[in-house]
């Protein structure tokens, strides 16, 4: 087996990138309850710091304000490996347009339902 082919978890891992504790760890613990494998981070920096940063399989979920890097800015950075979905509050037509052009998912906080958990299983399912 390559090294490769070890960093594949048998399920898919949902990426949670947001700076606000309560919300990272309140959408952390929805997903496990959901039965997500999940894996959390304070900033874009911090996610990118781990390389590969999940396995081929997998959906990240990224608030936009982030302190370093907003959250399209690390989609960029993200978007080619995997399926995203963008959170935030009132997002401006530019970040609407922005998320749009880069093919992300934009679900806007407060998250009421179930709108995350069916976009992240649509997701999984591409």
């Amino acid at each position: 087996m390559t090294p490769q082919a070890k960093l594949v978890p048998a399920t898919p891992v949902i990426v949670i990138v947001d700076d606000d504790p309560a919300v990272r760890g309140s959408l952390a613990f929805s997903l496990q309850t959901e039965g997500f494998a999940v894996r959390s981070y304070a900033s874009g920096a911090e996610l990118l710091k781990e390389v590969p940063p999940v396995a081929k399989t997998g959906c990240l979920v990224i608030d936009y304000q982030l302190p370093g890097m907003n959250g399209l800015d690390l989609l960029a950075e993200l978007r080619r490996r995997h399926v995203t979905i963008l959170i935030t509050t009132h997002p401006s037509a530019a970040v609407r347009g922005r998320a749009a052009a880069t093919g992300t998912i934009l679900i806007e906080k407060p998250l009421l339902g179930d709108t995350l958990f069916l976009e992240i299983r649509a997701a999984l399912t591409i």
